[in-house]
């Protein structure tokens, strides 16, 4: 089975083989990929294909030939000298996942998740999604030559699927909310073995996110970053990014995480994990009727939520919500200043960013690493109200001379 151990449960400990399950049968915990043990160094990537296929043998495919890319990942680190003089931060990183192939991050759970459906033989796949996962999966399912089914609530807009169902991919529209959706994508996946790969193949799935911390720690040359700002829906990207530094610590090729400090941000109308951090609490209480214009971040019972607490208390966490108006002023900022267009989970990110700073919780030496997972061309919407208003003139040189400055 390749690299691939077992799956591990999260809660209990108990192990199986890495086969088509995603719950432990003793206690119903989550289940994580364990991996037999590597010998790599730093070198061992170096010559590498410019994708997150780079690091093969830390995911969890036992064939290279199974592998579906599109050619996603090592995405820019850009150093982001202009927003820092603004910020006043000396070492600020965006890590840009906007410039992937679907442009947003999910390309790294969803390839890793249809690569290993492809792998165990499945046959097709599919997602409980509204937006950024249905793009991605049904991206890869083409390129796998595989059904992809997106199952959605019914009165959801067209356009937002409409990337989804680009590439092929046919809409499951289920009559109620998203809850409905997803309960029943559960069901039908069990029942006639589609790969849903963000419920069954969750565990594989997931191991893409890893990626995220793979990339950070190799860019900047093998080294930990003092602080991140993740952004945080389900939570699953922020527990695998913890996962990706602790595995290369335990390999040798970079320095313990334990210093790290992790920053949950959630946006204001949908941040359950961040209110559950401020309560001090263990208890994360799903909200009922998420509002928010990061629309992408808008779960409101997280399924990971417990273990983002978990990873913020072990990582000298913080945890901050941003609102729709600090939202869009960020992307915004982010757009004027280093050229990237984020969609509204990029600008919840670096508003977080800029409260912190401002509250002395993030100082100006630290190496931070702000984290945008998807384009501003997918939710133009969030921002259009800011744009200046267009200014027409008349063919004439000497009239448009007069108003340029």
């Amino acid at each position: 089975m390749g690299s691939i151990r077992s799956l591990r449960c999260r809660e209990c400990g108990k192990e199986y083989e890495p086969q088509f399950r995603y719950v432990c049968e003793e206690c119903f915990g989550p289940l994580d990929v364990t991996y037999k043990e590597l010998s790599v160094n730093k070198h061992t990537f170096e010559s590498r294909e410019k994708t997150y296929w780079r690091y093969f043998e830390l995911l969890p495919i036992a064939d290279k030939n199974n592998v579906v890319s599109l050619n996603a990942g090592l995405t820019p680190l850009q150093f982001a000298d202009k927003l820092g003089e603004k910020l006043c931060l000396k070492n600020l990183y965006i890590k840009n996942d906007s410039v992937n192939p679907t442009f947003s991050f999910k390309d790294r759970p969803a390839g890793v998740a249809v690569s290993r459906a492809k792998e165990t033989k499945l046959k097709a796949v599919g997602c409980a999604s509204t937006g950024n996962l249905a793009a991605a999966t049904a991206a890869h399912a083409a390129k796998a030559g595989l059904p992809c089914y997106i199952f959605a609530p019914s009165d959801i807009e067209h356009v937002k699927i409409a990337q989804a169902l680009s590439y092929g991919a046919e809409f499951v529209a289920v009559e109620g909310t998203y809850d409905d959706a997803n309960r029943i994508a559960s069901i039908i996946g069990d029942k006639k073995g589609i790969g849903v790969v963000n419920i069954n193949m969750r565990p594989y799935y997931v191991e893409g996110s890893k990626t995220l911390a793979y990339e950070v720690a190799e860019q900047l040359g093998w080294q930990v970053p003092d602080s991140l700002v993740i952004p945080v829906g389900s939570g699953a990207m922020l527990n695998a990014i913890c996962k990706g530094f602790e595995e290369l610590h335990s390999l040798g090729l970079i320095d313990s995480p334990k210093n790290m400090k992790i920053i949950a941000a959630q946006p204001h109308g949908c941040a359950p994990v961040v209110d559950a951090w401020k309560r001090n609490s263990d208890e994360v209480i799903p909200v009922e009727h998420p509002e928010t214009i990061a629309k992408s971040l808008a779960i409101g019972d997280p399924g990971d939520g417990i273990y983002v607490l978990k990873r913020l208390r072990q990582y000298n966490g913080l945890a901050e919500e941003a609102n729709d108006q600090e939202i869009a002023d960020s992307i915004m900022l982010l757009a004027h200043t280093e050229g990237i267009f984020t969609e509204p989970a990029g600008g919840v990110s670096v508003a977080v960013l800029r409260k912190l700073v401002e509250e002395g919780k993030i100082q100006k030496d630290e190496r931070t690493i702000c984290y945008v997972t998807g384009n501003g061309l997918k939710a133009t919407e969030a921002i259009i109200g800011l744009l200046p208003k267009l200014n027409v003139v008349k063919p004439d040189a000497a009239e448009v001379a007069a108003m340029i400055r």
